[in-house]
């Protein structure tokens, strides 16, 4: 079925773009056949090494098959338009004529926007600057900074050249500490230990910390935060951390992802992770997916750092995240109080690696306070 889902644009393009072109027949079967292969990259990786989630293939594959499905998707929402626009116009009594030129049109724009959408998923994602404002942040923390990275789906997409130079460039933010809020990772240790060996290269003064998404418990997550804790990625699942400056503190506290208890792993306990904090310090927690905002600000939280959403990929297209993420998809919310940021994404699950209107980003925060 999951498939079958993922068939329906390219049925679409079929017979609303293909068979009307004026084209000798066996042509029109040949690009049938290869919009519909277009479509089924996700089958297709079932059958490599790595599974669905991992696919072990050469990263120009990958490239190619997620242009070839971005082009699809794109041609098929654009077929609509024209469909559309063809039906208003017969409702009017003013019928316009959809020729081959305004297909091939069609059919250029879509692979163009595909090709720039897949360009800026895979690039080494820009900075970008948020300042955040809490209300009982100490003097001493005014300016702080944070660099927050999510869902680098380390994989033969986001390979070790690809994280070097995430690394390189993250290194020269010089922030105050570095935080990773899931999803390192698609893959067995022992498919990915080369590429995640460059985050060797990630050091900030005060630390750097980080919790599981829900990829990592499709591949051996307590392999996993081992080898990374080994790599400097210290841990902080149902735990937290004191930063301090002078007299003031800061706490930094995360959970494992929601869906650990699924995967026989230890779930996700907010009074745990906070048990023992200063009364009167303000935290910031780390929680992989942003839909348990409003229970997390019921517990004093003052910033929650989520990621999972990948932005929704697609500016528009982004509304189909919403509801499963409790409509929290992109960006700065304020959520009974508590600050929630987030993000959309350092990299993304190479299954759908477009982006349009979304962009990727290294997100550097500066913490303020609220007067």
């Amino acid at each position: 079925m999951f498939h079958l889902i993922f068939s329906i644009p390219s049925w679409y393009v079929i017979a609303r773009f293909v068979f009307p072109l004026a084209m000798p027949l066996v042509l029109k079967i040949i690009l049938s056949l290869v919009v519909l292969l277009a479509s089924q990259y996700l089958l297709i990786s079932r059958f490599t090494p790595g599974g669905i989630f991992s696919p072990e293939m050469p990263r120009a594959i990958t490239i190619l098959f997620n242009w070839a499905f971005g082009t699809v998707l794109l041609l098929a929402f654009t077929q609509l338009l024209i469909d559309v626009v063809a039906v208003f116009s017969l409702l009017i009594r003013h019928p316009l004529a959809i020729t081959s030129g305004v297909r091939y049109a069609a059919a250029l724009f879509a692979m163009v926007m595909a090709a720039v959408g897949v360009h800026q998923a895979i690039r080494v994602p820009p900075v970008k600057d948020v300042a955040i404002k809490i209300e009982n942040l100490p003097r001493e923390f005014e300016g702080y900074q944070l660099l927050q990275l999510t869902d680098l789906h380390i994989t033969k997409l986001f390979n070790a050249a690809w994280t070097a130079a995430m690394v390189k460039k993250a290194m020269t933010l010089d922030v105050d500490i570095i935080l990773v809020t899931g999803d390192v990772i698609d893959g067995t240790v022992e498919n990915r230990i080369n590429d995640v060996e460059p985050l060797r290269g990630l050091h900030a003064p005060d630390g750097v910390f980080a919790i599981t998404g829900n990829h990592e418990y499709f591949f051996e997550q307590q392999r996993w935060t081992e080898h990374l804790a080994t790599l400097g990625l210290q841990p902080l699942l149902n735990s937290h951390r004191i930063i301090k400056r002078g007299e003031a503190e800061l706490v930094i506290a995360g959970l494992p992802d929601t869906s650990a208890s699924r995967r026989e792993a230890t779930g996700p306990d907010l009074e745990t992770a906070l048990h023992g904090i200063p009364a009167n310090a303000p935290v910031v927690l780390l929680d992989h997916q942003p839909k348990n905002a409003r229970n997390n600000a019921t517990h004093n939280v003052d910033l929650q750092l989520s990621g999972h959403t990948h932005g929704g990929l697609i500016l528009g297209f982004d509304r189909l995240f919403a509801k499963p993420n409790a409509g929290f998809v992109s960006g700065l919310y304020e959520v009974d109080g508590m600050q929630l940021y987030v993000n959309n994404g350092t990299a993304l699950w190479p299954g759908m690696a477009i982006r349009l209107g979304r962009p990727s980003e290294l997100t550097r925060i500066t913490l303020q306070r609220k007067e």
